[in-house]
């Protein structure tokens, strides 16, 4: 069975020489938001608290002819998120769309068992950043009649046991982009989200090789065991989460707003 790849074409133009915020950029999925947007014709603002994965990112971003602004941040502090925010508007004058896919994956436990001082903590990563990055962008997405992204996850659907911290964590993110695109729908910005199940990339992949190694199994059938749970019988790349990402962000998501949509290939069903 084929899967989609890195290298196919992303919608072109869809993003034409508007400029995107990607937060939370790692390897993974904000590496694939950074560079589908680009691919898409966006000029992109680079930020996360690792300087080097910025770097590494950027140079990709400008290897597809775009220009790519790098600003180290930790978007849980209110300073921070404002320096990002102040630089991006300096360095571009405006920012049509934010994309934050930054989190905290907390412990697998209880929810009885959490400890709710470092649930606080989280929940300032996972849930409070989202809102204090809409709140100093209000200003540029207002002018610019913009969109903000925000990326959650499957958890919302399903009831996984040990998920239960996170699982309350991204349930408030899902009422926080339904309360913002209320608040901004009538200044014109759009507010959605995107859910993604097991994304297939280097995280998942050492995930399934230890569940594997405990269960004296191969990784490949630990895979296949979690694909068999999809319509599509695999599971999505990080490419795939970032071009609904896109999608959302565009002008061809014009009517869309408060809505998420389930990126797992059949795994979570609406």
């Amino acid at each position: 069975m084929s899967t989609p790849t890195a290298e196919r074409a992303a919608g072109a133009h869809l993003l034409d020489d508007k400029v995107v915020m990607v937060c939370g950029v790692g390897p993974g999925l904000g590496r694939a938001l950074a560079l589908r947007s680009a691919h898409a014709g966006a000029d992109v603002v680079l930020a996360a608290r690792t300087e080097s994965n910025l770097q590494s990112v950027a140079q990709e971003v400008e290897a597809l002819g775009r220009k790519a602004l790098v600003v180290p941040s930790d978007i849980a502090d209110a300073s921070s998120r404002s320096e990002l925010v102040d630089a991006a508007v300096s360095h571009f004058g405006r920012v049509d769309a934010l994309m934050n896919s930054a989190f905290v994956h907390q412990p697998q436990q209880r929810l009885v068992d959490v400890d709710l001082d470092q649930a606080r903590r989280w929940s300032d990563v996972n849930v409070l950043a989202s809102v204090g990055l809409v709140q100093k962008l209000m200003p540029t997405l207002v002018e610019s009649r913009g969109a903000v992204v925000l990326i959650n996850s499957m958890v919302i659907r399903n009831r996984l046991p040990g998920f239960g911290a996170y699982r309350m964590d991204k349930a408030a993110l899902l009422a926080a982009a339904r309360g913002l695109s209320v608040d901004l729908g009538p200044e014109g910005v759009r507010v959605n989200s995107v859910a993604p199940g097991y994304i297939m990339a280097d995280k998942v992949r050492g995930h399934f090789e230890r569940v594997a190694a405990q269960r004296a199994v191969s990784a490949q059938q630990v895979h296949d065991e979690i694909a068999a749970e999809t319509d599509l019988r695999r599971l999505p790349t990080p490419e795939e989460i970032a071009d609904a990402a896109v999608f959302l962000a565009s002008d061809m998501a014009s009517g869309i707003t408060g809505q998420c949509i389930d990126v797992t290939c059949g795994q979570t069903h609406d």
